[in-house]
Parts: structure tokens; C-alpha cells; sequence
């Protein structure tokens, strides 16, 4: 008979590892998208101060910004959160 050996397991990364520089590349997108939700809010707090109710022509720009600015924090949160290390049963 021959003396064959199995050959050794795969090792795979672990799936919620990623690198230093996707987490950078979306820190700097979120806060990019920041940017629209603080115009949305400084606009939009201008015109209901100015005449007690967001007019009509601005309320859908003021409202695409904020959802922009919503969409900059879950993409913060998102890699902040995302960097943590996972943890192994057993170690």
C-alpha cells in the first residue's frame, strides 16, 4: 500500500475582516455626505424661520439632503462598526 497523506484544510480569512483603507475610503465618503444633510438642515431651518413653514419649491431639495446626510452617518457607522475584530469562540 501507499502512504498518501490528505492534503491540509483551507484556511480562509475570516469574513468580517477588512482592510485599513476601505474603512478610511468610507469615513471620508460619509463625511462628504454629511455635507449635504448640514445644508439641508442650515436651509431649511432659514426658511421655516423666515416665514413659519418650508416653502414649497425647497422642501424636496431639503428633504433629498437630509436623506443624504442620514445616508453619511450609516455609512460612518458602518465602518466604524465594521473594523471591530471578530471574535472567536474558543480563544
Amino acid at each position: 500500500m501507499s502512504n498518501i497523506e490528505p492534503p491540509p484544510p483551507l484556511s480562509l480569512p475570516p469574513p468580517n475582516q477588512r482592510g485599513g483603507c476601505l474603512t478610511a475610503l468610507m469615513t471620508g465618503f460619509g463625511v462628504l455626505m454629511l455635507l449635504p444633510g448640514l445644508c439641508a438642515l442650515l436651509f431649511g431651518g432659514m426658511s421655516v424661520f423666515e416665514d413659519g413653514r418650508i416653502a414649497s419649491d425647497i422642501a424636496p431639495l431639503v428633504f433629498l439632503g437630509l436623506v443624504v446626510g442620514i445616508g453619511g452617518v450609516a455609512l460612518i457607522w458602518a465602518a466604524i462598526k465594521g473594523r471591530n475584530a471578530p471574535t472567536h469562540p474558543g480563544t
